[in-house]
């Protein structure tokens, strides 16, 4: 059985069903197409099966392995939406549409997996190689950080975008609350890279706090330095620092930062 996709995603999308109804054969579900549901929105996910010659003869899988590509270059001229309500206008007879259904959304790429999944045949995951894995921040924080516990445990596998370069020390994980944003929005999928590897000035971070409320936390993080002697600095004062201005930024010493547990890479859509 495919995961179950959260209930407590920052936005609702909405998807249909692409099928293939071939003469003599039953009706085949082949590929998703995933829509924010607000109108004015552009993000979406499509996904089609790669392989069609068990479902199709050699001409008929030749023409099929070509509409990905046809449907990308649609949406770049017309967008999702409307190729959607192009396809609803017209798509009958071989190629038919299903009904739209609602799905809440924290990341369109992996809610538009998780309903492949479901539907149309099992992805195949490759770790740090095409897929990352989805932690809690807590869990994250325990596997990457000072007090590393081997035993944490994914909570899915998250397909990664194009072009980006995984390494074993990245995760996927949601952040929740709006200082972040416009850039990190409130309860986003986000990738992280951990350990962080040289200066950590001016790196959106995730660190785990001893002593406050938030005990987890995404922030910019700035520090001041004092001479320790002998060519050696400490840190005098830590800034934390949101990227929303309606909040306010926070300076902290030393000791009351358990661990910076990773660098920030992108939001996932």
């Amino acid at each position: 059985m495919a995961p179950v996709i959260p209930i407590s995603a920052r936005t609702r999308g909405e998807y249909v069903l692409l099928q293939l109804a071939l003469p003599g054969q039953p009706v085949h579900d082949v590929g998703v197409l995933l829509l924010d549901a607000d109108p004015d929105s552009a993000r979406h996910a499509l996904r089609l099966r790669a392989h069609w010659e068990d479902l199709a003869g050699p001409e008929d899988a030749s023409y099929l392995a070509a509409l990905e590509q046809d449907f990308e270059d649609k949406i770049a001229e017309l967008g999702a939406r409307r190729l959607l309500e192009s396809w609803e206008d017209s798509l009958s007879h071989v190629l038919r549409v299903s009904e739209r259904e609602a799905v809440p959304v924290d990341s369109f790429s992996r809610v538009a997996d998780r309903i492949f999944e479901r539907h149309v045949e099992k992805l195949r995951i490759q770790p740090f190689r095409t897929h990352l894995p989805l932690y809690s921040l807590r869990a994250a924080a325990g596997k990457f950080g000072a007090d590393e516990e081997v035993g944490a445990e994914e909570e899915d596998w998250v397909r990664a975008p194009e072009g980006l370069r995984l390494t074993e020390g990245m995760f996927v994980a949601h952040v929740v609350g709006r200082s972040m944003e416009p850039r990190i929005p409130d309860g986003s999928l986000n990738i992280f890279r951990g350990p962080v590897v040289g200066s950590r000035q001016g790196k959106i971070v995730l660190v785990e706090l001893i002593g406050v409320h938030e005990r987890f936390t995404v922030k910019r993080y700035t520090s001041r330095k004092s001479s320790a002697g002998e060519g050696e600095w400490q840190h005098e004062r830590i800034r934390l620092e949101p990227l929303n201005p309606e909040y306010e930024a926070f300076d902290l010493t030393p000791d009351q930062i358990k661990y910076v547990v990773a660098e920030w890479i992108r939001t996932l859509e």
